[in-house]
């Protein structure tokens, strides 16, 4: 193989949260649609019922390790409840900011709703802290049609917690602010 066949081979090839969102799509809005699947990963939203989307989420996760299971949890919970065709192109911090946009007239990191939440989820220090702060925060997106990149998102909650404080949250506050030319 060539260095040019390799390189493009291994920037073909999928992460394990590429893999796992392209599925859940995939499975909820194929031809032969998984209602089973989407009933499953929607109870897994509420903690009282989210042993019911293991059997889905074992092979991809262990599912006796908390900080391993809740980022799968919430992203297959996020994809059953929104049903996007596709995975999305914004990171957390520009999907927030973009809720809260509008027409031409505001940024939407400039409205103090959007930096109320952005804060509360930048005051997290684990990723399952995160976890339980996002819930509420995906609905919000999906309700307003904003593209996520939910592989995204889920690569980064899989992140130890060193590299979530050290490297993932200041990226997420730099994903706000920072104004995208490409996202108008």
């Amino acid at each position: 193989m060539t260095t040019d066949t390799v390189e493009a081979v291994a920037s073909k090839a999928k992460t394990k949260s590429d893999a796992f969102v392209e599925m859940v799509i995939e499975r909820l809005n194929g031809k032969n649609s998984d209602a089973a699947l989407g009933a499953a990963l929607r109870r897994a939203d509420n903690p009282a019922t989210e042993y019911q989307s293991w059997e889905y989420l074992a092979k991809w996760c262990d599912i006796e390790k908390s900080w391993e299971r809740k980022p799968f949890v919430l992203i297959g919970a996020a994809l059953a409840k929104a049903k996007p065709h596709t995975n999305g192109n914004l990171g957390i911090g520009q999907a927030i900011a973009r809720c809260y946009s509008d027409e031409g007239t505001y940024n939407g990191n400039e409205k103090d709703g959007a930096k109320a939440k952005l804060r509360r989820l930048l005051a997290c220090d684990t990723t399952e802290e995160a976890c339980d702060i996002l819930r509420p925060l995906l609905s919000l997106i999906s309700s307003r049609g904003v593209p996520l990149n939910y592989a995204g998102l889920l690569q980064d909650l899989l992140r130890s917690n060193e590299w979530f404080l050290a490297h993932i949250k200041p990226r997420w506050a730099k994903d706000f602010y920072h104004k995208q030319e490409e996202d108008k």
